[in-house]
């Protein structure tokens, strides 16, 4: 990690903390996020993002043990755990049986919840370095499209939000969202 990368992380850390709703870059884009336990972090993220909370948010980890928390894993059988695990780190979110003490918030509607292991090593950095994953949804205004560069961030958003500068991954479409337990693909990534 160079110099200006960790003060930087640390500056984001403290927003997030301090209930702010952030932008970073991922795979392909540049996400919107905020702390996953925080639903008035979460709340301000739907709104800024004119996004009803029915149809649920994915979150982003540094590894599988950071979603424990949210997700029920016993209900997954050996092989469709194997299956996400083998894809990960990597562009592709899978939709898992959520716990009960999931906020709707994240799930929606639904009793799952989505999720991803990143392989951006920014994010990563920014996961590690948090203790938890983050909530992460394209940073776009309703009816924009998603921006994959700071500048663009800076133009939909203005001020309004903290930015971690850097380059989204080489990505041209954001990741693949498919359902462990069916293999049913919601998203072609």
């Amino acid at each position: 990690m160079t110099n200006h990368v960790a003060p930087a992380i640390d500056k984001i850390i403290e927003q997030l903390n301090n209930s702010q709703v952030i932008a970073y870059p991922t795979e392909a884009v540049f996400g919107l996020g905020c702390d996953p336990d925080n639903e008035q972090a979460i709340n301000s993220l739907l709104v800024l993002k004119n996004r009803s909370w029915e149809k649920g948010l994915i979150l982003i980890a540094d590894n599988y043990e950071q979603l424990r928390n949210y997700i029920d894993d016993s209900k997954l059988s050996e092989q469709q755990k194997n299956t996400m695990l083998a894809s990960w780190p990597g562009p592709v979110t899978w939709v898992v049986p959520a716990k009960l003490t999931t906020s709707k918030l994240l799930t929606g509607k639904f009793d799952t919840l989505a999720i991803r292991v990143t392989d951006h090593p920014l994010v990563k950095e920014l996961c590690r370095s948090y203790g938890k994953p983050l909530v992460s949804t394209s940073a776009n205004l309703s009816g924009l499209e998603p921006c994959r560069n700071y500048d663009e961030v800076l133009a939909q958003f203005k001020d309004s939000i903290p930015i971690l500068e850097g380059i989204v991954g080489g990505r041209q479409n954001p990741s693949e969202i498919r359902d462990v337990q069916t293999g049913q693909l919601y998203r072609k990534g």
